[in-house]
């Protein structure tokens, strides 16, 4: 395998860039540069120079061994100072070291899943957490890189295969009598993984919105102070305001940092009846993103009319422009900020409610793959049901169980999603 190598941290001036190289030469490399290899994960000083001795730079060098290192090879760290110029000379000398060559986007994380230092699942939370901005999505991702869904899929898969094996030491007995029915205790190995499979697959949803964003869509008539309001929340003029109904005409995102959470706030056009057509189109737009949207914020004019849209039972509905209607009901102004405060806690009291029921797996394909497990477990159960005669195409259907557990961490048939997954990657990563 080809010894890679790259920039790890972000390009322009800093105070520490590191370089990384992995691979069966990285300690040629090393040598190649001058420097002399320090002992195993002990940081060392080491003066870097070119091949025609030309010093390049005084850096900081770590060595880690074969399968000691995140990729599994033999992995080198160069943390040099970090201006473009040192840099750009360091990465040119590696660049002529014969059996070097740049890395890929996300090439030594695909190492490291070729050398089972991490599962698919793994890599999965280690571009999240790369990616991640709230706490919220810090702490997912973390748990997810830390190999949980590995391990809960391998308890998983313990349980199916001594309800295999139960049901395959009744076949290979099929001519004797079996002094002992395993039946019973097969469908309670496949009732237990069924009923764990069951909350995952109901609790992805809510670990996609952790990763993803919720939305939250504030509607209401024309001229209700919702963009005001969203204005307000943001701590900007993200949406002009007027006293001239019908000035939002398309939608309006604001992502913010809500307790953690990752939020979008939408500011919608006013919803009426209209002859104008960029407004009809408009007020279309607000009606399907607000029924899409995870929560609603409802402000309503001095009617209290929601105009055909019905609050669901989570949602929160308000007085809009408070410092202009005098009322006893919850009410919001975001030109004055009352009750800003307040909207802020209760949409994020509702939003960490659902958060509390996100489950370890995060992903659609992680759902799929469960799915596919919960349809083999219950098809082997309506054979087990059926007794020992059908003792065999039960066992093969908790193998297919098996094998949609085994795709959830990437042991098989996985291979047509890395190339889309790794693009996200980062080069040095």
């Amino acid at each position: 395998m080809d010894t890679i190598y790259a920039l790890a941290t972000a390009r322009g001036k800093a105070g520490v860039a590191v370089i990384r190289l992995s691979g069966p030469d990285a300690r040629t490399a090393v040598m190649a540069l001058g420097a002399r290899l320090p002992e195993p994960r002990v940081a060392a000083v080491r003066k870097l120079h070119g091949a025609d001795g030309t010093l390049l730079d005084e850096a900081l060098v770590l060595w880690f061994e074969a399968g000691a290192s995140f990729t599994g090879e033999e992995v080198a760290e160069l943390h040099t100072h970090g201006s473009p110029a040192t840099v750009s000379a360091v990465l040119h000398a590696l660049s002529e070291i014969e059996g070097l060559r740049l890395a890929e986007p996300g090439e030594f994380t695909r190492r490291a899943l070729e050398n089972e230092r991490l599962d698919l699942t793994q890599v999965e939370g280690l571009s999240d957490l790369i990616e991640a901005e709230t706490e919220a999505q810090r702490r997912q991702a973390l748990r997810v890189l830390s190999g949980a869904i590995g391990v809960r899929a391998e308890a998983w898969r313990a349980d199916l295969i001594r309800a295999a094996a139960l049901l395959e030491a009744t076949i290979d007995f099929a001519d004797e009598e079996v002094p002992v029915d395993v039946s019973p205790e097969v469908l309670e190995l496949l009732d237990r993984v069924e009923a764990d499979l069951t909350r995952e697959a109901e609790g992805v949803s809510a670990a996609e919105r952790i990763r993803d964003g919720f939305e939250v869509a504030i509607v209401g008539p024309p001229n209700a102070g919702k963009s005001t309001l969203l204005n307000a929340l943001a701590g900007r003029e993200a949406a002009i305001t007027s006293e001239y109904a019908g000035t939002t005409r398309d939608v309006i995102e604001v992502r913010m940092d809500l307790g953690g959470l990752p939020v979008t706030v939408l500011d919608t056009a006013g919803l009426r009846e209209t002859d104008d057509v960029v407004e009809g189109i408009g007020i279309d737009r607000a009606r399907q993103r607000a029924l899409a949207a995870d929560l609603r914020v409802f402000l309503l004019d001095s009617n209290g009319s929601t105009l055909g849209l019905a609050p669901e039972a989570e949602d929160i509905v308000l007085q809009g422009k408070a410092d202009l209607h005098r009322t006893d009901a919850p009410a919001v102004s975001g030109k004055t900020g009352a009750g800003v405060a307040e909207l802020i806690a209760a949409i994020t009291s509702r939003l960490e409610t659902r958060a509390a029921r996100a489950a370890t797996a995060t992903r659609e394909r992680h759902r799929l793959a469960i799915l596919g497990a919960l349809s083999s477990i219950a098809r082997a159960r309506n054979q087990v049901w059926r007794g020992e005669d059908s003792a065999e195409l039960a066992a093969e259907e908790i193998r297919g169980a098996i094998r949609a557990l085994d795709s959830l961490v990437g042991r098989v048939d996985v291979e047509h999603i890395l190339d889309e997954i790794f693009s996200s990657f980062c080069v040095g990563k």
